[in-house]
This record gives C-alpha cells, sequence and structure tokens, in this order.
C-alpha cells in the first residue's frame, strides 16, 4: 500500500480519521502489513499484504483476522480486539 494512498482513506462505517500503524514495510516504502483505526468508532482495520481490509462487519471474518492482530499485540498498547473494534481491557476484580 503506497503511503499517498493512505490520506484518501477514511473509516466505511462513520467517515471519521483513521490512524495507521506500519508493522512492515518493503524496499519502496510501501506498507505490507499494519493496521488502521478509526477515531471515532475504534474499529480496526488490518492491512495484510499491502491490501487493506475494510469491508462491513457482516463481510469480515474475525476467526482468520484475529491472529494477526495477536501477532501485533505489542502495537495494541494493551488494547483488545473484539467485534473488529479495539477496546480497553476489563480490570481486574480482587
Amino acid at each position: 500500500m503506497k503511503i499517498e494512498t493512505i490520506h484518501k482513506l477514511c473509516c466505511p462505517f462513520d467517515k471519521a480519521d483513521i490512524s495507521l500503524t506500519e508493522i512492515t514495510k518493503d524496499v519502496n516504502d510501501n506498507i505490507l502489513e499494519g493496521f488502521f483505526v478509526c477515531s471515532s468508532c475504534n474499529r480496526l482495520y488490518p492491512i495484510v499484504k499491502g491490501i487493506p481490509i475494510m469491508s462491513p462487519d457482516e463481510f469480515r471474518e474475525f476467526k482468520l483476522e484475529r491472529p494477526l492482530v495477536e501477532k501485533w499485540q505489542k502495537h495494541l498498547k494493551g488494547k483488545t480486539f473484539e467485534n473488529f473494534r479495539l477496546t480497553e481491557p476489563l480490570p481486574i476484580e480482587n
């Protein structure tokens, strides 16, 4: 995915801005792996082999995306991935 393309994208659900986390790039600085997060609804959109997965929720497969997100755990800053959204972890009760 070319970096110039990113500035033209927004969340397909609420048209809010999305932030990018880059995981890997190729030698031409194209993004091969990473993810977008919507600033409004907190939906996470993975980038796999340079292609952003920005389909409606009903056409996405959570069980296919979950291993990717688990692999990227250190980039999620302690948040969890549920229903295609990043959420704060539940507090541990004593």
